[in-house]
């Protein structure tokens, strides 16, 4: 279950939803070595436990993130191997294991949604893009800062982002280093609205995440998996796919209950996900 205390993140669950709060303000949110192991942990365990039905990822102070924590590459590191052909294998192995930390997001059962302000930048792309949907303050700016510190970012920004925003505008962002604004972000895609204050932002976003949270846990979570592999398959082996997954989870108790409830003017019950097993036995 979850733990009371996080260093990067604080949590709450009300009505079905999880709030995620970034919650290293004075640190401008910067992603340090607790930040890469807590998120998925606590992504896993909400998802894995069936402890929510919607996700919602905000932050805290003056900024949504200003990415990845220096500390990260300054810090003290153990040798590691002489032979510089073993250490970059092992240094894609790590930097595979650091992707984990964003692709769980992707792959959870539940929708995961993002209520950015401020400065959105570097690894905070990388983040922001394995969600699902995404909002912003009119202050919000966003920019892949990879290019200006003499990297390529790595941690899913590209092959996420250009699925969202046109590829021209990709290659503009990750070769020039430049930022934009939210009212270019809404206008290329990468976000669905802006709002005046992160009041009326969190507000918004929460009010969505408990609509989605009201309606049937199995038909969000196909809609999710199937509009997921849509996007990577063509039409044909998607219509195939969705032939599949309603032979084996098509719910007539559940849209019974669904027809019930707007004739009786209620709201529908609905049950949740299962937790499932992450142990082979």
């Amino acid at each position: 279950m979850l733990r009371e205390k996080y260093e990067a993140f604080k949590v709450t669950i009300e009505d079905k939803v999880a709030h995620i709060q970034m919650a290293r303000p004075e640190a401008l949110n910067t992603m340090n070595k607790a930040f890469w192991n807590e998120l998925p942990e606590i992504v896993r365990t909400i998802d894995q436990n069936a402890l929510a039905r919607v996700i919602v990822i905000s932050s805290t102070g003056k900024h949504f993130s200003a990415g990845m924590d220096t500390t990260v590459f300054t810090g003290p590191r153990p040798p590691g191997p002489e032979d510089r052909y073993v250490a970059a294998e092992a240094f894609r192995t790590n930097v595979k294991a650091i992707q984990q930390s964003f692709n769980c997001m992707e792959e959870a059962r539940i929708p995961v949604l993002f209520a950015c302000h401020g400065a959105v930048i570097g690894g905070a792309i990388d983040m922001i893009t394995a969600g699902d949907i995404r909002w912003c303050t009119k202050d919000a700016y966003f920019c892949i800062m990879e290019i200006n510190i003499a990297m390529t970012a790595d941690v899913g920004t590209f092959p996420r982002l250009q699925r969202y925003i046109p590829e021209g505008w990709v290659k503009e962002l990750a070769y020039t280093g430049r930022k934009i604004d939210a009212a270019k972000a809404k206008e290329i895609g990468l976000v669905n609205d802006i709002f005046d204050t992160q009041e009326e932002l969190l507000a918004y976003v929460m009010e969505t995440a408990r609509e989605i949270a009201s309606k049937n846990p199995i038909a969000v979570t196909g809609s999710k998996v199937l509009i997921n592999y849509g996007r990577d398959h063509n039409t044909a082996d998607t219509l195939d796919y969705i032939g599949v997954w309603n032979a084996a989870m098509f719910p007539p108790p559940h849209m019974a209950e669904a027809f019930t409830a707007r004739a009786e003017k209620r709201d529908p019950v609905f049950p949740d996900l299962a937790p499932y097993r992450t142990d082979p036995m």
